[in-house]
């Protein structure tokens, strides 16, 4: 389960296709050097997106591996 104390390297390195959730919420700096070691509560912050909302996206998210 995904949760907003993860930091975003971590949850790239669970799926990378999340990283297409995360840009359509409008984090596009997830390639970014910092964003690795930004926890996704702090993106969330930073880009003024809702991280409930996102937690819940990649939890519910059907992707393939």
């Amino acid at each position: 389960m995904i949760n907003k104390d993860m930091l975003i390297g971590e949850i790239l390195e669970i799926n990378p296709k999340y990283a297409e959730i995360l840009m359509e919420a409008g984090m596009h700096c997830i390639s970014c050097p910092m964003s690795a070691g930004e926890t996704l509560e702090e993106a969330c912050m930073v880009h003024g997106i809702e991280v409930e909302e996102i937690v819940k996206a990649l939890n519910e998210a059907k992707l393939d591996d």
